[in-house]
């Protein structure tokens, strides 16, 4: 008789594992868009085209390669990194590449009549940005945010090419195991479900917070 509690378990064990990889690309993601986006709209040409590389590089290559020059070619260059430090790595700076997009179009969409205040009363360029040009664009940000950060999490699948136990992996194993596709598979997909729900839930909650007493519409 196949132990199905004992499965389920395995498969628990991977959805932790599929947390841990989505939190904490999705740091990393943040940061680099942050970077980058910020980086599109230098006054320095240089630090423009830096950013531009890494967004067009990581946007027009697949994930699954990137993912794989981390994990196989890094160490040949002298950085090895563990699989879930590889997973990180390239699922982070590939949604960032996309996140960057979005910091840089929320930024251009506040009124330009709010700059031309700050500038009025003489704001310099980092207390315009920290104190009114951000915390209006974060809330514009947030609704794409939260579809990235899904996309990472269904982009978690691609690590169990490189070993990493998520749930993916977990559920091969128990498919292989028990010589049953239907139900591990149908686990993983209810689970990823519930996964993008909560961070839906999440990131509306976020919005509807921080958006209380901004109009990011007016100039």
């Amino acid at each position: 008789m196949i132990d199905w509690a004992g499965y389920l378990t395995l498969i628990l064990g991977g959805a932790w594992v599929t947390v841990k990889l989505t939190v904490l690309g999705c740091a990393l993601a943040l940061c680099a868009a942050f970077i980058a986006g910020l980086g599109r709209l230098s006054r320095f040409a240089m630090i423009r085209s830096a950013t531009v590389a890494y967004i067009e590089f990581f946007r027009g290559t697949s994930v699954l390669v990137q993912l794989f020059w981390a994990y196989f070619v890094l160490p040949l260059l002298g950085v090895p990194l563990s699989p879930m430090q590889a997973g990180i790595l390239a699922l982070g700076l590939n949604v960032g590449a996309y996140g960057a997009e979005v910091v840089r179009g929320a930024i251009l969409a506040i009124p330009r009549a709010q700059l031309e205040a700050c500038v009025a009363i003489n704001l310099s360029r980092w207390q315009r940005m920290r104190h009114v040009i951000l915390p209006q664009a974060i809330v514009l940000m947030l609704p794409t945010f939260g579809n990235n950060a899904i996309e990472l999490l269904k982009g978690t699948a691609v690590v169990s090419l490189i070993a990493i136990s998520d749930m993916t992996f977990e559920a091969q194993v128990v498919r292989t195991q028990t010589g049953n596709t239907a139900i591990p598979f149908l686990t993983i997909l209810i689970l990823y479900f519930a996964l993008s729900g909560t961070i839906t839930l999440g990131i509306r909650g976020l919005e509807r917070r921080l958006s209380a007493g901004l109009d990011v519409t007016k100039g």
